[in-house]
């Protein structure tokens, strides 16, 4: 019986000494996790804060170059409907002008074959 005592006490012995340095690894691994995560958020505060600062110049020559487009576009649409409404013109009178000669010409091959067919 005094053996076993021994035994079981050196055994309790083992796993209180394996559990502590256990403990005391995972409690250095957690804290390293810590440190690195804190590292990594002053690093990303950082880049937010640095891409704040480059980005509002560059989005607000964006914005301009946008809107110069925009004007463009616009006196573009205004100038192509301009040059709509004169094509329009030009062509109604061509068209009224070509439909009088087309019929006009219709009229004289019509009077010629009469005059033709009589012979």
């Amino acid at each position: 019986m005094d053996f076993s005592q021994v035994a079981l006490n050196h055994g309790l012995t083992f796993l209180a000494c394996i559990t502590a340095i256990i403990l005391i690894v995972i409690t250095v691994f957690l804290v390293k996790l810590l440190i690195d995560i804190s590292t990594l958020l002053k690093n990303i505060n950082e880049t937010s804060m640095m891409l704040n600062t480059e980005l509002k110049p560059t989005l607000d020559e964006l914005r301009e170059t946008l809107q110069s487009v925009n004007s463009i576009i616009k006196n573009t649409d205004s100038n192509m409907g301009n040059i709509k409404d004169a094509v329009e013109s030009t062509f109604g009178k061509t068209k009224a002008f070509t439909g009088s000669l087309f019929s006009g010409i219709i009229k004289g091959f019509g009077t010629m074959w009469k005059l033709f067919a009589k012979k």
